[in-house]
């Protein structure tokens, strides 16, 4: 346990690395702002001075064209406003690209919530196979409404229909039934799925899909129902919400600097007991001013004669805004956002039983990227390492957890890309058809570009063996800096006490229902598109015959136009002044964040208990599972010997390709009927012999033969391996190495 002297000199040497990443990070931040502006107006100037030999055509051509684009951007705003209001009227339903029927309507319920389980209706001339594995998407609640699981032909949806499984997806309304709470909704969503699983009794276990927020409602689904969910996918999902990297996370401090909860409490009241999702959609739209203020809008008005459905569709379902109950809000939270107590397991089921995470039992993938500031991969994958205290514990336990992570995408990008549904969410599809056979354990997912022999290219997967150490993103073993959000949690504590008994009669007693619409009605993101539509603004209303005129005369400027590239020049320099704004900004959020949470600790007014020492983890040996694998090693029959040697031919690499791992599985399987196993019998005998050869690898060897005392499974046993070494010395592709190789002659001549 670190002495307050010992805390107090750890965060006198944090803040002083804080604020020197604050004068690095500023001189950066005004050399970036002014070498983009050199750029953009170096570009601009040096067309300037190549063209101008006859200035006054290209002006006329120039301010021709941008009047012509000022008139159809103009009327995008207009379509953008009217959309915004016919999609409010029509009650925001889902923005699927897909047509869908309702299975189930959460709010007919015992417990009534405004969510729904719907089917995905597969397009004319797609047929899927109902004795596939059925996918199950779920959305996140976090501002928007339902629809980017299923934005487009090419998306998540669109990639699992395509590989013939049937598709389900779970949608919200726009208004939280009274009284409706998070763990109604983990209740509900239960009820989901196992009406999937009654739907489909030939099929295995439904693979449950969560995006954003959507996945850790899916996390603590599998928590609290293991036994009726399959493998489960979460895609740019927070799960440890004080993860981050200084300088570039500062979205985890927001909390922190507001004074914690009791802004949502004043929310809330003001919304007479409901939370506008809109608060949620600005806190995003803040993280990058330059986009929400201009870039977009540019990006437009440049475009104007291509980019309008692309904005529109988007926009469609960024301006829908969903509402939550008070309870919702205030439970994610208190829970999540400062509590951070997911993979703590201080959150409680419906049945007031503690949600443990490793009680999921099917293998889990967790998708995220480097270019996401939402949710950075710290937040996506420090919860295995708190959650298990050693790669022995995650093989004990049977769990097979894959990382998937994107160089560069943004948040949004994960979910609605149609290059990223095309690479990595359909090969995640093609994975889960093998996944059930990797041994359980860590394992980073690669996913890499061949040539196919006819022009194009196919995609490759492979898998790398991972140890919970390699989980650092430059500070796994020293995560010091997450102390003060345990400083957080306890002020927010305080301050939402202190709203509550002074602040809160007062505005609960002039609050209603009136207020809360006129509110809601004028919040910025909400006044900025109903402002511009037909029905409000008279000015718009010779907008759509003046955009059909100027598209029968258009008549576009050349790109190499002067004018037209000192255009881009402003631009450019626009949107690097605000960039330069943010990062600024953000700088002096992070150092006046620690400088008031970070003192608290080191003056010990608060003790910190996240820190952990390696020292203090688990010695794998002394946890029950491997105590129990350890005693039973000479017990068994065929299937334990199938499984403990695939083990030991898979421990001597650990690196290899999806193809080798589907002929691996086809061959050792064959040599005995191994399908009257259940997946969860599948999943203990990998998960015992994973941690016998793992732990004690020459007694797993020694002790083989008596796994097969029958002569004629024995025998069986020693043609499969022939088969094996055969397939794999004539068929280089597969990577077997000198090391598996050699492996396989010990197993063969042991058994001999």
């Amino acid at each position: 346990m670190e002495t307050q002297f010992q805390r107090a000199s750890n965060f006198m040497e944090l803040a002083g690395n804080i604020f020197e990443r604050f004068c690095t990070g500023t001189l950066e931040a005004q050399r970036n702002f002014l070498d983009h502006c050199r750029e953009a107006v170096l570009e601009g100037s040096g067309a300037a001075a190549k063209d101008l030999t006859n200035p006054w055509q290209f002006l006329n051509s120039y301010l021709t064209d941008s009047f012509q684009r000022s008139v159809l951007f103009w009327d995008t705003m207009r379509r953008r406003g009217d959309n915004f209001i016919e999609h409010e009227r029509a009650g925001e339903p889902p923005v699927l690209f897909y047509d869908f029927e309702e299975i189930e309507d959460g709010r007919l319920f015992k417990r009534p919530v405004n969510y729904a389980l719907v089917r995905i209706i597969p397009p004319e001339g797609m047929v899927t196979d109902d004795t596939l594995r059925p996918y199950i998407i779920v959305d996140p609640r976090a501002g928007h409404g339902p629809g980017i699981g299923g934005f487009k032909a090419e998306s998540e949806i669109g990639v699992a229909l395509k590989a013939g499984h049937p598709v389900y997806f779970v949608m919200f309304f726009r208004d939280p039934e009274p009284g409706q709470t998070l763990l109604d909704v983990c209740a509900a969503e239960a009820r989901f799925v196992r009406e999937v699983v009654r739907r489909h009794p030939r099929s295995k276990k439904p693979v449950i899909y969560g995006n954003c927020q959507g996945g850790w409602a899916v996390m603590l689904l599998a928590a609290s129902q293991p036994d009726i969910t399959g493998p489960v996918v979460i895609n740019g999902a927070p799960m440890s919400y004080w993860g981050g990297k200084e300088n570039q996370n500062p979205m985890r401090y927001s909390g922190g600097l507001s004074g914690g909860s009791w802004g949502v409490l004043l929310a809330s009241d003001l919304g007479n007991g409901r939370f506008d999702g809109a608060h949620l959609v600005q806190n995003f739209e803040t993280l990058n001013p330059a986009n929400t203020f201009w870039e977009k809008y540019h990006h437009l008005y440049a475009n104007i004669d291509t980019e309008p459905d692309r904005f529109l569709e988007f926009e469609k379902w960024w301006g829908g805004y969903f509402l939550m109950n008070e309870q919702e809000i205030r439970w994610i939270v208190d829970n999540l956002f400062i509590g951070n107590k997911l993979d703590r397991g201080e959150i409680k089921s419906c049945m007031r039983q503690a949600l443990d995470i490793r009680s999921i039992k099917s293998p889990i993938i967790v998708f995220a990227s480097m270019g996401d500031n939402i949710t950075p991969p710290q937040q996506a994958f420090y919860w295995i390492a708190d959650v298990y205290g050693s790669t022995e514990e995650i093989k004990a336990n049977g769990q097979v957890i894959v990382g998937l992570m994107h160089k560069n995408i943004g948040h949004l990008g994960i979910f609605v890309s149609g290059m990223v549904a095309k690479k990595e969410h359909s090969q995640i599809v093609k994975v889960l058809d093998h996944i059930q056979t990797l041994r359980p354990g860590l394992y980073e997912m690669e996913i890499s570009e061949k040539p196919d022999g006819s022009g194009g290219f196919a995609y490759e997967v492979a898998f790398e063996e991972k140890r919970l150490e390699d989980l650092k993103f430059g500070s796994k073993y020293d995560r010091r800096d997450e102390m003060a959000f345990e400083a957080v949690a306890e002020v927010s504590t305080l301050n939402e006490k202190a709203y509550s008994l002074f602040c809160r009669p007062f505005i609960r007693s002039a609050a209603n229902e009136q207020l809360a619409e006129f509110l809601r009605k004028f919040h910025p993101l909400r006044w900025q598109r109903w402002a511009f539509s037909t029905a409000w603004n008279p000015l718009t209303w010779q907008l759509p015959s003046a955009a059909l005129a100027v598209r029968e005369s258009r008549v576009e400027t050349s790109p190499e136009n002067p004018f037209y590239t000192m255009e881009k020049a402003m631009s450019g320099c626009i949107s690097a002044a605000l960039n330069y704004y943010r990062d600024t900004r953000d700088l002096m959020s992070e150092v006046l964040f620690f400088q008031v949470y970070g003192g608290m600790i080191a003056l010990g007014v608060v003790e910190p208990e996240i820190y952990r020492e390696m020292e203090r983890r688990i010695n794998p040996r002394t946890l029950p599972l491997v105590k129990d694998a350890l005693a039973k090693m000479e017990k068994g029959g065929y299937p334990q010997a199938v499984a403990r040697i695939e083990a030991l031919i898979g421990s001597q690499s650990h690196h290899f390709s999806l193809l080798n791992l589907e002929v691996t599985d086809e061959v050792m399987h064959s040599g005995g009927d191994l399908s009257g196993l259940s997946e969860e019998d599948l999943r203990r005998i990998n998960s015992e012999q994973e941690v016998i050869v793992s732990l004690e690898p020459e007694r797993a060897l020694a002790t083989l033969p008596s796994l097969l005392s029958r002569p004629e499974e024995l025998q069986r046993m020693k043609d499969v391996l022939g088969k094996v070494e055969t397939i794999f010395t004539q068929r280089p592709e597969l990577e077997f190495t000198g090391e598996q190789l050699r492996m396989l002659h010990r197993i063969r001549t042991i058994l001999v």
